[in-house]
């Protein structure tokens, strides 16, 4: 497979994964909605890595991480360095989603706080973020 063959690998899982996510917010399983938005997210990101950089992706699930080896953030423009700031809390709060759902005792912390509103929130935005990601893979 040549690396765009394995971006759209990466891509279509990633897809896979947000579709998990809608299907989880459907039956009411919020803390699954919120882990599978930062799956989604992270095999996004590694897919562009693969793509810009030709070599698979580290074996890292901080996505922010992921990103920042993918791309010299100093060459966009500003426009582009305000959005990534801006998704760079969502990254940080999906890698907390990340850590919670392997580590049972965070689990049963974070199920709680995890409510309707709040994994809605997080699918929105995890949207967002999916597409504008996309749109560097083009």
């Amino acid at each position: 497979m040549d690396n765009r063959e394995k971006y759209e690998h990466w891509r279509d899982t990633a897809v896979y994964d947000l579709e998990t996510a809608d299907a989880m917010m459907l039956s009411g399983r919020y803390l699954y909605v919120v882990f599978m938005c930062q799956q989604a997210v992270e095999k996004l990101a590694k897919g562009l890595y693969v793509l810009h950089k030709g070599e698979e992706p580290p074996r890292i699930h901080n996505i922010w991480k992921v990103f920042d080896r993918t791309f010299d953030i100093q060459t966009f423009d500003e426009q582009t360095r305000e959005r990534l700031e801006e998704y760079y809390s969502t990254f940080d709060e999906l890698l907390a989603y990340y850590i919670s759902e392997r580590y049972p005792s965070y689990k049963s912390v974070l199920s709680q706080s995890i409510t309707a509103e709040k994994a809605g929130e997080v699918l929105c935005k995890t949207k967002e973020v999916f597409s504008w990601l996309e749109s560097l893979g083009k």
